[in-house]
């Protein structure tokens, strides 16, 4: 046995999950020299929601953190979550705009790209897998671990073997609500690692409060890297705390070889980060909860936030234990989706209007009916002709690819963004959110128009005529 090696979250899911992918890159830089020292696999610190949550909510070029991180990072592999042919918005894209995003991704700095699609529909991670490839990076197949009458084993080591067929890298199986209990993830590794010859990286939640265990029995079964978070980011919805894994496995044979010492100096600053928050009221306690009701509704951490913010809204937070009983209903007639980003949006949301209107399906939202279409690819069991004919009648479903729809996008989108155009990354951050893209351009210009404007008062002032 190889020892076990490690993917650090803190930069990513860490703060994804705890605190709403709030940490601000200058939070991030005054330790990441001494995190590159620390000997992990990768540090996972793009991707996801970050790109977003920069852009909306921090006012910060994503971009430029990939940037800033890349030129101080020189020892360790940058890796990002990227939704397939979703990049890292809601919808599906073209083919040139995955393409492109993967190309200039790979050309400020990231090395792994995690590429996953929420049906499972190997179809959607296809362009992602080839476009990085094509561009020198380690492209990361992955499979979305959910439990349902239609998934087993021997699906999960079909899919994974397509996979690998398609070129990745590398596999990852991925847990996002935390329900892989410890003795069948063992299982599931010694079936995959007997199937596939590509590294296997297993990426967990701590929200059952079982990861833990199911960490210890998957390395046992030989799983090659596991994702963790450091400790002050680490429990709760996040990821195991890497600290006392790197601890339990010193001098055995799985032993890291992490810097324990070094691990701790940078949780110390990493507790200061989540004081502040805890302290302006952006972490919620409540996240650190073990919720054993996910193992029975499958709702990631994130979801459950979601679906309390809607029924808030609808003034009906009184209906949330009928919500979680709806879910699992909605998600069986939707063919058992498993409940990642985009999918977990769309039948929660379901799930609030059916208890909500007090008659299912009597309200359906558009991404809803565009899923039942086929719009975002292929569910894992079909859905049921009744279940169609109530939510889109008697329309045709789309059984192709979805992005062999979509004609190329990104001439266009150049067109409508250009008078805001500063560099080429621009015009993917438009493409992804055009909305909340624009409104950072045009406040980064004013920046820019009041910065020059105090140079010429200042020159005024020092240089009259």
């Amino acid at each position: 046995m190889a020892k076990v090696k490690i993917t650090e979250t803190v930069l990513r899911d860490g703060h994804q999950s705890l605190i709403a992918t709030r940490m601000r890159t200058d939070e991030m830089l005054s330790v990441i020299e001494k995190m590159d020292k620390v000997g992990y696999h990768s540090l996972e610190m793009w991707g996801g929601a970050t790109f977003d949550a920069c852009l909306r909510f921090l006012n910060e070029d994503p971009w430029e953190r990939l940037r800033v991180i890349r030129a101080k990072v020189k020892n360790t592999k940058l890796q990002m979550l990227l939704r397939g042919q979703n990049i890292l918005g809601y919808k599906n894209y073209s083919d040139d705009v995955v393409d492109e995003f993967v190309r200039l991704s790979i050309k400020n700095g990231i090395d792994i790209i995690r590429i996953f699609d929420a049906l499972n529909d190997l179809r959607n991670i296809e362009t992602a897998i080839k476009a990085t490839k094509k561009y020198g990076g380690h492209a990361q197949g992955t499979v979305v671990y959910t439990i349902s009458p239609v998934h087993n084993t021997e699906v999960y080591v079909n899919l994974a073997k397509k996979v690998q067929d398609m070129g990745a890298d590398s596999l990852c199986i991925k847990d996002m609500s935390g329900i892989l209990t410890p003795y069948y993830g063992y299982e599931l590794i010694k079936e995959l690692k007997k199937n596939i010859d590509i590294p296997i990286q297993l990426h967990t939640h701590c929200t059952s409060g079982m990861t833990d265990m199911t960490y210890l029995k998957a390395i046992e079964a030989g799983v090659d890297i596991i994702d963790t978070a450091l400790s002050p980011f680490g429990l709760g919805t996040s990821q195991p705390p890497t600290e006392p894994i790197v601890a339990t496995f010193k001098g055995t044979e799985f032993d890291t070889g992490l810097d324990m010492d070094l691990l701790c100096e940078i949780a110390e600053h990493f507790k200061g980060v989540k004081d502040k928050y805890m302290q302006n009221g952006i972490l919620n306690p409540n996240v650190f909860n073990v919720d054993t009701k996910v193992l029975s509704y499958q709702v990631p951490g994130g979801m459950l936030s979601n679906l309390m913010s809607q029924l808030a809204q609808a003034n009906a937070l009184d209906k949330y234990n009928q919500v979680l009983l709806e879910v699992p209903k909605v998600r069986e007639d939707l063919g058992f989706p498993p409940l990642v980003t985009p999918s977990s949006q769309f039948v929660g949301t379901q799930a609030v209007m059916n208890v909500v209107a007090g008659e299912r399906y009597k309200m359906i939202p558009n991404e809803i009916k565009d899923y039942v279409r086929g719009k975002y690819g292929k569910p894992s069991v079909p859905i049921s002709e009744d279940i169609k004919k109530k939510i889109i009648g008697d329309e045709e479903i789309i059984t192709c690819r979805p992005a062999d729809l979509i004609p190329p996008q990104l001439t266009s989108i150049k067109g409508e963004m250009k008078e805001y155009y500063e560099q080429e990354e621009d015009v993917l951050s438009y493409a992804l959110f055009p909305q909340v893209a624009l409104k950072f351009f045009k406040d980064r210009q004013a920046a820019k128009y009041k910065i020059d404007s105090e140079l010429v008062d200042k020159e005024q002032k020092t240089y009259p005529v």
